[in-house]
């Protein structure tokens, strides 16, 4: 069988190839017989960018399993995260939110593969380049979206909103917005202006969830396992990704602005769905926040 040409890159420089890491553990993660989510798409991603393309996306391409720091226990991390926040959305959907919007959506794949409300419509916000690459793997895949799929061109640190608008998105009408693995890599002031305009845009009704890391990060937790492994395997410096200036409290200024939040560590959903990381010494997950809110 002839091999299919590559598309071209989109996602191997700056923080893509944080979305192709989080692509291949839903890949590794789909084919487990006790998957927290499945996603047939994310396998495709990983072997379509050059930089990924030897990367493992099955759980025999992983010789030590769940022991293995950076497709073990990193990947369950994203594994978690992925099912609580699939949760979250569509128990915004069952309450009567019918629009979604993913910020940063990299290769998130939930327009496809999540059972929505017919008359749902799901934007997808990131980058040109990120988008384009990510449509030509699902037009070559003729993969069809479980609701209506509408991908946004925009970069996430600079002023979105009125491409978002211009896309179709209604401000009156309540929304489930999602800012999954993207506020770590903002810069301070890029973060504050995302935060103001879900605010500004977030009817009455509307829920956004979002992850947080506290920091910064002790000489111990930087040499954990799970970043040195990626340095070391993938050329992937997580840690030079995050943005090195002080986090602005994006929870307290939502609960000024009249929000609902709460706030959880990624092992609060490893008790409530029987699998997940555990806290260990020094722990690269133990800064991690999942915060969830509502208007």
């Amino acid at each position: 069988m002839a091999t299919a040409a590559r598309p071209r890159a989109g996602v191997d420089e700056g923080v893509g190839p944080t979305a192709l890491m989080v692509a291949a553990a839903r890949a590794i993660e789909t084919h487990r017989p006790d998957a927290l989510a499945r996603d047939a798409h994310a396998e495709h991603f990983v072997r379509a960018a050059r930089s990924s393309a030897h990367w493992p996306v099955h759980p025999r391409d992983v010789p030590d399993g769940e022991a293995d720091p950076l497709w073990g226990r990193l990947g369950r991390y994203f594994a978690l995260r992925t099912r609580a926040l699939d949760d979250q959305l569509l128990w915004s959907a069952h309450l009567g939110v019918r629009q979604v919007v993913l910020l940063g959506a990299g290769l998130d794949t939930r327009a496809f593969r999540l059972d929505w409300p017919a008359d749902l419509a799901v934007f997808e916000v990131d980058r040109p380049e990120v988008l384009a690459f990510k449509q030509r793997v699902l037009d070559r895949l003729d993969a069809r979206p479980a609701a209506r799929r509408v991908p946004v061109a925009a970069d996430l640190r600079g002023d979105w909103a009125d491409a978002l608008t211009a896309a179709g998105f209604q401000p009156a009408e309540p929304t489930a917005w999602l800012a999954e693995g993207l506020l770590p890599y903002l810069p301070a002031a890029a973060e504050q202006r995302l935060a103001a305009a879900v605010d500004r845009l977030g009817a009455a009704g509307s829920t956004l969830a979002y992850e947080a890391r506290l920091g910064p990060e002790s000489a111990a937790v930087r040499d954990s396992p799970v970043y040195t492994t990626a340095r070391e395997r993938l050329g992937v410096d997580l840690l030079a990704l995050f943005d090195a200036g002080p986090r602005p409290d994006t929870t307290a200024d939502l609960t000024a602005r009249g929000w609902s939040t709460t706030v959880h560590t990624p092992f609060d959903f490893t008790r409530h769905y029987g699998r997940g990381p555990r806290p260990e010494p020094h722990d690269a997950f133990a800064a991690d926040r999942w915060v969830f809110a509502t208007r």
